[in-house]
């Protein structure tokens, strides 16, 4: 059957999920909230840390631009 072909890394990584969720499903909101502010604030961390700045860049344009940037009431394109 398909368990036999499992490597013992995918049985522990999959016990260590298991294990999370139960740890997880046990915390307050309060925890829970906290737990997911660090998280976002580590994540700022790693991006500020990690990311290079060209990568930084191409992201945030993308996310500047819009559909009506392109095509508004003050484009160059007319009809």
């Amino acid at each position: 059957m398909r368990l036999k072909k499992m490597s013992k890394g995918t049985l522990i990584l999959a016990g260590f999920a298991a294990f999370v969720y139960y740890r997880y499903s046990r915390l307050s909101e309060e925890q829970k909230n906290d737990l997911v502010a660090t998280l976002r604030e580590e994540g700022k961390k790693f991006y500020e840390l990690l990311i290079p700045a060209s990568i930084k860049n191409f992201f945030t344009k993308k996310a500047a631009m819009s559909y009506y940037d392109d095509f508004g009431e003050h484009s160059d394109y007319s009809f």
